[in-house]
């Protein structure tokens, strides 16, 4: 039996850590047992009390070009415990010798370090205090280490997990044994995790339709989409209880956790960013309105097969195989993923998931990338159309008044009428001057010029 320690209890853990570990049970892999702890002192169990500890999960997309609903009964949880009620189940675990993994998903944000939490304290202090005792506990048993595999949506999140155990090691003067202990025994595996989760459904039809599928009540179901990726950092013998291959969702144990995340940012959140001005500009409202206009599905089509692909990887082949997945992911009927939703801080979006591609391209052919610039164009052609009322900064596109956020000296920048070029010129920004580049602020002013007269760029 492998045990799990799961901090968090929500609706996308559920939905792929543990679809993933009831998918190697019914395998016959292996026999795994996940045992949830509420992280923090909101919300109720009686969800799971009232259900046992099972539910369903139901992945909506499309597969080979069909669109599929697939429901699976997940029953990988024993218990779920709420250790700020009973800390001795909580702790019970930390001395287990079949405890051999903890995933965690305390949001991006809880994975922090806090000088003023105490030693003696629980209910209020961050995830890694607490984790820092659990391990002690453990320490303390004579017991092996773990391996740790957080899912927060952070760089190196790993990494920056021990950094924090560490650091309350020293703030607390905990043994040196035990600080010892932590850095040979337990292993620290970086993560990257990719599946859209849209939780239990909020209108009636679609859950009076789901729950038709399941076949009975289900107050913990979750939707989720068919793909699934975790790439997990190699570490130790972690083999001997995480499998590779696809069970629900594909797991890869790889030694260049930067390549995933790399492929991911620069394919799929890069094509979203690339595209997102674009389409809102031509009157789309969803990433799948754009998967099914011809003009916008091409416009992806080029940026990714002639400037995005050929600088993830020397492996085109993989890379070409994986942004074929994620344009299915886009045409996913069931997932209405707004555009509006997708264009929060497209400033800062566009420096970190496109820029990189963008300036890969220029430094090869020694001059700008063509797809890249007509997205990058109409994001100034969009902010540039900012004003500042009473409902927040809007902009007037051909077909509607959307609202945009950003940070605020963005927003207020273009609020005031201030230049294109101007903006571009800004190192603090995007880390460089966007000038620079030969010929991409013409490009854009005359871009931009084109799409005010009502001439399409692509």
């Amino acid at each position: 039996m492998v045990k799990i320690l799961q901090y968090g209890e929500g609706n996308f853990l559920r939905t792929f850590v543990d679809a993933y570990f009831d998918a190697l049970n019914k395998s016959g892999v292996g026999q795994y047992e996940v045992n949830i702890v509420k992280p923090i002192t909101f919300g109720t169990l009686e969800r799971f009390e009232k259900q046992n500890n099972k539910y369903h999960i139901v992945l909506r997309g499309v597969e080979n070009g069909e669109a599929v609903e697939n429901v699976f009964a997940i029953d990988s949880l024993a218990q779920v415990i709420d250790p700020f009620a009973d800390p001795d189940a909580y702790y019970a675990l930390a001395k287990d010798p079949d405890l051999k993994i903890i995933v965690s998903n305390t949001t991006e944000a809880g994975i922090y370090f806090n000088g003023n939490d105490s030693v003696d304290g629980f209910e209020t202090v961050t995830y890694p205090a607490k984790l820092t005792k659990f391990l002690y506990t453990r320490f303390q048993a004579g017991l092996d280490g773990v391996y740790l595999m957080p899912v927060e949506l952070i760089d190196n999140n790993a990494d920056e997990l021990k950094k924090c155990v560490d650091k309350y090691i020293e703030l607390w003067d905990l043994p040196a044994d035990f600080k010892a202990w932590n850095e040979e025994k337990n292993f620290y595996c970086n993560t990257l995790v990719d599946r859209i989760v849209s939780g239990y459904p909020r209108d009636e039809e679609t859950k009076a339709h789901l729950l038709s599928l399941i076949g009975k009540q289900d107050d913990l179901m979750s939707i989720g989409e068919p793909f699934g990726l975790w790439a997990v950092e190699n570490k130790g013998n972690i083999s001997d209880y995480i499998k590779e291959g696809i069970h629900n969702i594909e797991v890869v144990l790889t030694n260049d956790i930067g390549y995933y995340k790399k492929r991911k940012v620069r394919v799929l959140n890069g094509s979203h960013t690339n595209l997102v001005p674009t389409a809102l500009m031509l009157g789309a409202v969803t990433v799948y309105d754009c998967m099914q206009d011809d003009k916008l599905s091409a416009f992806i089509d080029r940026a990714l097969k002639e400037e995005i692909i050929p600088f993830v990887s020397n492996d085109i082949a993989a890379t070409t195989a994986f942004a074929e997945s994620v344009k299915e992911r886009f045409r996913n009927p069931y997932l209405n993923h707004l555009l509006t939703s997708i264009s929060l801080n497209s400033i800062s979006k566009w420096r970190a998931r496109v820029l990189p591609s963008f300036r890969d391209y220029y430094e090869k052919y020694g001059k700008i990338a063509p797809n890249l610039t007509v997205g990058f164009t109409y994001l100034m052609a969009m902010y540039a159309l900012l004003e500042k009322t009473d409902a927040g900064y809007e902009v007037q596109l051909p077909t509607r008044k959307i609202t945009l956020q950003d940070d605020q000296p963005y927003l207020d920048y273009f609020a005031g009428k201030n230049s294109v070029r101007g903006f571009m010129q800004k190192t603090d920004v995007w880390g460089e001057d966007l000038t620079a580049y030969a010929g991409f602020a013409e490009a854009v002013e005359s871009g931009m010029e084109k799409i005010y007269k009502g001439e399409c760029l692509i």
